[in-house]
């Protein structure tokens, strides 16, 4: 299925959502292999789960762990990009075998030169920007015109917690981040997934 929207499914755990992603269309799996993070997989599960899948980036996220740590594990999972949770250092970022992408929060009252100069601050040294968590109310019509700024100058992902009261697909169409973000989930037991969420946004993202 083609997608208007490169497409990043984040907290990848099981097979069935792993193989629903891929077949939708998705270009970024992620999986929190580090073990200070909830829902943390072992790379073992990452190797069986991505052996199932073709055609998809695999992403490794990560917050307190070791470049070597990350890098080992990077290689044994055969990631394509790391999502990094805390902020690191430019001659840490240097040393990680593939490219980072940064978590990123939004900050509702952070003033937007201050907001500029995080991004500035970082984006030499990484591939892209993750907000995925929104803030607790609708952006308002300026935060969504800084917003929009802000993707046309770095590479933002951004959640769909993101677009109301636009739909995904006008999200989508007039803020033109580098991608969106998607949340996985849980199966209702082993082999059975509810996907009618994921659903949804998938159909809105769909090439007409």
């Amino acid at each position: 299925m083609s997608l208007i929207s490169p497409v990043l499914v984040r907290g990848i755990n099981n097979l069935s959502d792993a193989r629903y992603c891929a077949g939708m269309g998705a270009d970024y799996l992620t999986f929190r292999l580090d073990p200070i993070l909830p829902g943390h997989l072992q790379p073992e599960v990452v190797q069986e789960l991505s052996g199932w899948v073709a055609g998809v980036r695999l992403v490794g996220e990560f917050d307190t762990l070791s470049v070597e740590e990350i890098n080992r594990m990077a290689q044994a999972c055969r990631l394509d990009y790391v999502l990094l949770h805390r902020r690191r250092p430019a001659e840490e970022l240097a040393q990680l075998a593939i490219p980072a992408l940064k978590l990123i929060k939004w900050i509702p009252d952070m003033l937007v030169e201050d907001v500029e100069k995080r991004f500035r601050d970082q984006h030499a040294h990484v591939a892209g920007f993750v907000l995925a968590t929104p803030p607790a109310h609708a952006l308002s019509a300026m935060q969504l015109a800084q917003l929009t700024q802000q993707a046309r100058t770095y590479k933002l992902w951004l959640g769909t917690g993101y677009a109301p009261p636009l739909s995904i697909r006008q999200f989508v169409e007039e803020i033109k981040p580098a991608g969106l973000v998607l949340e996985g989930g849980e199966e209702i037991k082993p082999g059975l997934r509810d996907f009618t969420e994921l659903e949804a946004a998938f159909e809105q993202l769909e090439e007409e």
